[in-house]
């Protein structure tokens, strides 16, 4: 899924110009007005060609360029669309390699399992999935941790844990389990897992028209309706000066006049933008999302697993007075060796790489571990002479006290420090002496506040989200260089504060991982649920992200703001051309009827006939030229809207008028030394 497709893959191409052909179907072209008036053109001028054919009438040369051009000009924009899709149906296929049947252990009544096919699981089952072994379905885990190998979806290598409870719970079908076992309970049907949706989505089967290129098609097809009655009127006029045109020169002056490129480039344009989000790992379900992506004003961010790494972790040792660090850090280490949760392996690890703490026969020192438990709050180790336990001041304190001794007043200064500073503190204590603090804390995820500097600069305020205190959530906010935050939020809380920037007017984007997530996800303009996240908060997203990486919004704005401004680049620049295909064109019909209107023959044009074929020519070729344009997006560069209207017209609509003087120009020296006209 990570690798990016070639603008130019030799295989998409044989496949691209193969649907060009199938794609002229009318039943398909008609919901391209614009290109679907070219289609009937091509038929009519067909028709006439081969009526002059059978009745031998002079002519057929120009004629047939004519027609051939035309049908070109259909062709290149099917070629355009069909190159889009077809880089979403080479990612597809690459999905269905990690979908197939694949055996399942499924448990029965009696707790008992059965070897079943994937296709056999529905929602509710429960399965067995060991090491070795794929997850024959989307399910949540329900008992078991274990190491999964996402990779034939995220494209990752660097497998993930999976765990019951918790917001990484959800496991998607295909993935395979490297270590331990889980039991998962499927969540979905056959047909309707992440998978499926997720090839659907990429090969554009459910893709629908945006709000902004629904009013875009609108306005090409009122274009299109105004130079249509323009050429059908132009012709009584033509016969009334004794200047009568061919429907040859009607159809190619219709055909130039109206909006063919972006009528032919739109299509792509919206499939492209979806596909480049497939190529960052972020999966669109709809192409309303991404066009709301580039509009964005406000961004949500949760702060467990989306800010910070999602469990706390062991940064620094605090040993009480007339204690070595050593010696704190050991006995903080032996405690923890039988805690198997996160912060418990952190506090292994600080030690062994600050202290070189190391691992040590446990045998020999009879070691007898003593698991946390909700009534005492504490775990520990006891060994021959020394009892060591660690946990939250108030159990600490209570187990000193049971031993004779009592907490020092510089072991509780630090612990409100620490409090105050938006950590948790964890004591540690040997039989009555309390040997030091432990520092546990949220670890915002590294390069974190570089990335949303550059939403800022891209004028987008970033509200952190927390169920902490306000005081821990002011800490973290500001190592994460968030703009704002909510504290001990609840989703009703999450959700009014997404309607609130909504009332404003502002477009809001929220991203997260857990179930809580999910109302607000939901209520976004723009929710992008984290793929580590659980099934519901998948579900309510408009976006997800395979990656999990919440930063991920900035790629996904640029996309957004890329497709609308591709396709008001490539409107401007349409509109635009038709200025130098009218001084291509109507001098070319008139004027040896009106000598005068040579004067307007500016581009110094050989022949009436060569003008007329010239333009047309240049309106067929243009469209494979913008064609790498159109699937890689206009570079976004972060400037204001009036700079950045600037700069497009200056771009796009100069270029515009620009560029089809030099190439129906070019194209006339070319048809001219050719003798093709």
């Amino acid at each position: 899924m990570t690798e990016k497709k070639s603008l130019w893959n030799w295989e998409i191409i044989r496949k691209a110009l193969v649907d060009s052909f199938l794609k002229l179907d009318p039943r398909g072209m008609v919901k391209n007005p614009v290109m679907f008036v070219v289609e009937v053109g091509s038929v009519l001028t067909a028709a006439l060609l081969i009526s002059d054919a059978l009745n031998h009438r002079t002519g057929l040369g120009f004629n047939l360029q004519i027609t051939l051009w035309l049908w070109f000009t259909v062709l290149f924009a099917n070629f355009a669309e069909a190159m889009a899709e077809g880089r979403g149906k080479a990612q597809a296929d690459t999905l269905r390699k990690a979908k197939g049947e694949t055996m399942a252990k499924k448990y029965k009544e009696n707790g008992e399992f059965e070897d079943v096919i994937s296709s056999m699981l529905r929602a509710g089952d429960i399965i067995y999935v060991p090491a070795g072994e794929y997850i024959a379905g989307d399910g949540e885990v329900i008992e078991g941790v274990a190491s999964v190998d996402e990779s034939a979806i995220t494209g990752e290598s660097a497998p993930v844990i999976r765990e019951a409870g918790g917001d990484r719970s959800a496991v998607t079908g295909g993935t395979k389990v490297l270590s331990d076992w889980i039991k998962v309970k499927i969540t979905s049907n056959p047909g309707e897992t992440f998978l499926d949706r997720m090839i659907a989505l990429v090969e554009g089967a459910t893709r629908q028209k945006t709000p902004n290129e629904i009013a875009l098609s609108i306005l090409l097809s009122g274009l299109t309706i105004v130079f249509l009655l323009a050429v059908v009127t132009l012709q009584p006029f033509a016969i009334y000066a004794h200047s009568e045109q061919t429907i040859f020169v009607l159809v190619s002056l219709l055909v130039c006049l109206i909006p063919t490129t972006i009528g032919g480039l739109l299509s792509a344009i919206g499939i492209a933008g979806m596909d480049r989000l497939v190529q960052y790992n972020v999966l669109a379900m709809s192409g309303r999302a991404v066009e709301a992506a580039g509009d964005v004003n406000t961004l949500l961010l949760d702060k467990t697993g989306t800010i910070t790494l999602g469990n706390r972790q062991a940064t620094e040792f605090f040993p009480a007075p007339d204690v070595t660090p050593e010696r704190m850090a050991d006995a903080a280490q032996l405690s923890s060796l039988s805690d198997e949760t996160p912060e418990g392996r952190s506090i292994v690890v600080l030690a062994k790489e600050k202290y070189n703490l190391r691992g040590r026969d446990l045998n020999s020192i009879h070691a007898e571990f003593v698991p946390f438990t909700a009534q005492t709050r504490m775990s520990g180790v006891n060994l021959p002479g020394a009892i060591i336990r660690k946990g939250s001041i108030d159990a600490i304190t209570r187990f000193v006290e049971e031993q004779g001794g009592s907490l020092p007043k510089k072991v509780r200064d630090k612990v409100e420090e620490i409090a105050r500073a938006g950590g948790t503190p964890l004591v540690v204590a040997e039989n009555s002496t309390a040997l030091g603090v432990i520092y546990l804390k949220d670890i915002v995820k590294g390069g974190l506040k570089d990335r949303l500097a550059r939403l800022r600069a891209m004028g987008i305020r970033t509200i952190m989200i927390t169920g902490d205190n306000p005081l821990t959530a002011a800490v973290i906010a500001r190592e994460a260089g968030v703009d704002d935050f909510l504290a001990e939020a609840k989703p009703k809380d999450k959700m009014d504060l997404i309607k609130r920037e909504q009332s404003k007017g502002k477009l809001v984007a929220m991203t997260g991982d857990g179930t809580n997530d999910a109302p607000a996800l939901a209520q976004a303009d723009v929710g992008v649920a984290m793929n580590s996240g659980t099934q519901a908060a998948k579900e309510a997203g408009n976006m997800v992200d395979l990656d999990s990486n919440p930063t991920k919004l900035i790629e996904i704005v640029e996309i957004g703001k890329q497709l609308l401004m591709t396709r008001g680049a490539l409107t401007t620049f349409s509109i635009a051309n038709d200025v130098a295909k009218y001084f291509a064109i109507i001098p070319a019909m008139f004027m040896i009827s009106f000598p005068a209107l040579k004067a307007l023959n500016i581009m110094f044009l050989h022949s009436p006939e060569s003008a007329i074929l010239s333009a047309v020519i240049f309106n067929a070729l243009i469209i494979i030229a913008l064609i790498p344009l159109a699937l890689k997006g206009v570079k976004y560069v972060p400037k204001s809207a009036e700079a950045l209207l600037q700069r497009n017209l200056l771009v796009y609509g100069l270029g515009g008028i620009i560029v089809p003087f030099i190439g129906i120009k070019a194209i006339d020296l070319i048809l001219v030394a050719l003798h093709l006209a």
